[in-house]
């Protein structure tokens, strides 16, 4: 509109002035119009383009901020699990040093056995060739000592007995020790391929699940077994059973890790905070509401036909294991959540239990 102002000014300006300005000041001072006509709307255009720039380095700017918290959130479980990982590594030390200790008393007790059997099995020895000296000088008075003489036999035979089942306790007990030493060794290798196995799928886990950290997520390694936690946010509405659409996304990938993983079992938890329920509708209590809320999540996962259902348990817990103990909005928050447990299965470290 001010470009149209100025094209009917102009000519108005250059009517009253024609009379007195050469015309050769008019042409110039028409270009100079035009040029400045020009140069405002090149400038606006630049202005146009800068604004947008602009709104585009903001965004940027906002996108790089928000990596570098997710770096420092990472960073942080990374240390965590580190000190886990340092305690559970101090624990086995202190495991396999109480197991060497036992053994070297074991391997003691059967060297003072050797011992003692040894130097019974000397004096029986030295008995014997006593005995045998008496027996050859009393060779020439065999029919007065031919009582003696049979006795002495007997004996004798009692003696061979005995360091025959010396012997035979002595192998046994030799058998014994190296078939312990040998379950003992299987029973650390189970162990160890467990807690190989566990450390394995916490990694999977976390890394399927790895663009739910910080929608109410957590994956942690405990007790070992393999913890996933979800807060109520991330699943239901409050008071409601069925799964939004993010959450059924999350469980849809937890699934397509645990249907190529078979060897793990599943236990679903739900976990209400300790507000009444007040009976609305078809659900009852907290008991109802957190049993429907687990059913829910195995039906979820159970939609992967790769997973077989005999691997998944379902199990309400109510109020009755919070997380932390309170009456805060901010305590009964994180105390609201669903726990999926995964536990490898122990069928080896089983059948070496039972055997011993």
């Amino acid at each position: 509109m001010k470009r149209n102002l100025n094209r009917w000014i102009f000519p108005i300006l250059v009517g009253l002035t024609f009379s007195c300005v050469p015309k050769r000041q008019f042409v110039e001072l028409e270009m100079k119009a035009d040029r400045t006509i020009r140069d405002r709307d090149s400038l606006k255009a630049i202005n146009a383009r800068l604004t947008v720039e602009n709104t585009e380095l903001k965004s940027e700017l906002g996108l790089l901020r928000n990596d570098a918290q997710q770096s420092r959130d990472n960073l942080a479980e990374q240390i965590d699990s580190m000190r886990f990982y340092r305690s559970q590594y101090n624990l086995l030390s202190s495991i396999n040093q109480e197991l060497v200790r036992r053994i070297d008393e074991i391997n003691r007790g059967v060297e003072s056995e050797n011992r003692q059997m040894l130097s019974e099995l000397m004096q029986l020895k030295e008995d014997l060739t006593l005995r045998e000296e008496k027996l050859r000088k009393l060779r020439d008075s065999l029919s007065v000592e031919r009582r003696n003489l049979t006795m002495m036999k007997a004996r004798l035979d009692d003696r061979n007995q005995i360091l025959t089942s010396l012997d035979s306790l002595l192998k046994i007990k030799e058998q014994n020790l190296a078939e312990q030493s040998k379950k003992i060794a299987e029973l650390q290798d189970v162990l160890q391929q467990k807690d190989r196995a566990v450390s394995e799928l916490k990694d999977k886990v976390a890394k399927a699940l790895v663009g739910f950290q910080n929608e109410g997520l957590k994956v942690e390694h405990r007790n070992g077994k393999v913890y996933v936690s979800m807060d109520e946010k991330l699943l239901f509405k409050s008071g409601r059973y069925d799964i939004d659409g993010r959450g059924r996304d999350a469980l849809k990938r937890l699934s397509e890790v645990l249907a190529e993983n078979k060897d793990v079992n599943i236990i679903i938890e739900g976990h209400t905070d300790d507000v009444p329920f007040n009976g609305r509708g078809e659900i009852k209590d907290n008991w109802d509401l957190s049993t429907k809320r687990a059913t829910s999540v195995v039906r979820v996962l159970l939609e992967n036909k790769g997973l077989s259902p005999d691997r998944v348990m379902a199990a309400g817990r109510a109020e009755f294991q919070p997380l932390v103990k309170g009456k805060t909005p901010e305590i009964r928050a994180k105390n609201r959540r669903t726990e999926i447990i995964l536990t490898p299965k122990l069928d080896e470290l089983l059948k070496i239990l039972e055997a011993n």
